[in-house]
């Protein structure tokens, strides 16, 4: 077996097909999420273990941290997927709404890094080369006046990759993975869909594919490490 990867946030959406694709190339995945869900007893006949972990808050996210410590004697890859979209509104306290994004998007993975870092490296030594990736997004290049500390904390992720890329090499390779909009959501409408694809060069939506080829070219990768990946359609280059 090549090892355990730890995805966090891997019960739905791109977390969830993501942990199904490497599981079915024969990594023993782990997954973390936040509520009980039905999808996941499909997740566990498929060999995935399940985890509980709510990484809004300081305390819950010290006890997974304990909780993986002792669960994981070595990890080949942690991939930090957890998100929480929660904008700036009327019905949330600034405060709150800074400090959700800040803990989900860059205190639960600073934590975990620092404090796996042992398995991690064993990994290194087991498989020849161990990998931390985050997903980070778009808007970490031109912010976002809907979803200010949302973009905030994911460039603050983005920073953490440049640091821990530095901190664990040569053994970890750390990279980012920034998507704009991979997959739809049930809910977009016809509309929301137009407006999406006006500011894409290719067509956007393209799929929990070309998210998981892109974390299978870095875990495949001997020479890539404190990058970003960018997963956008073109859009840097999109008028307007």
């Amino acid at each position: 077996m090549p090892g355990t990867i730890l995805i966090t946030g891997g019960a739905q959406r791109f977390g969830r097909e993501l942990a199904l694709a490497l599981a079915n190339t024969g990594y023993r995945v782990v997954i973390t999420y936040r509520r009980e869900r039905d999808n996941l007893v499909d997740l566990s006949d498929a060999g995935i273990r399940c985890l509980k972990a709510d990484f809004k808050n300081a305390d819950t996210t010290q006890a997974f941290v304990s909780q993986a410590q002792a669960e994981f004697d070595s990890l080949r890859a942690i991939v930090h997927n957890a998100s929480d979209w929660l904008p700036e509104s009327v019905e949330h306290d600034p405060v709150d709404v800074m400090a959700i994004n800040w803990n989900v998007h860059v205190q639960a993975p600073y934590l975990l890094n620092i404090s796996l870092e042992e398995q991690l490296l064993k990994g290194a030594k087991e498989y020849g080369m161990a990998d931390i990736i985050h997903l980070t997004d778009y808007v970490v290049e031109r912010g976002s006046s809907k979803h200010i500390a949302y973009a905030a904390s994911k460039a603050a992720l983005h920073n953490l990759t440049l640091s821990f890329a530095a901190k664990l090499a040569p053994h970890v390779k750390v990279n980012s993975i920034a998507p704009a909009l991979l997959m739809y959501r049930d809910t977009d409408d016809h509309h929301y869909k137009e407006k999406v694809a006006r500011k894409s060069l290719l067509p956007p939506g393209p799929g929990a594919l070309e998210g998981i080829q892109a974390v299978n070219v870095l875990l495949d990768s001997r020479y890539i490490t404190g990058r970003s990946l960018s997963l956008d359609g073109g859009r840097h280059l999109k008028a307007g």
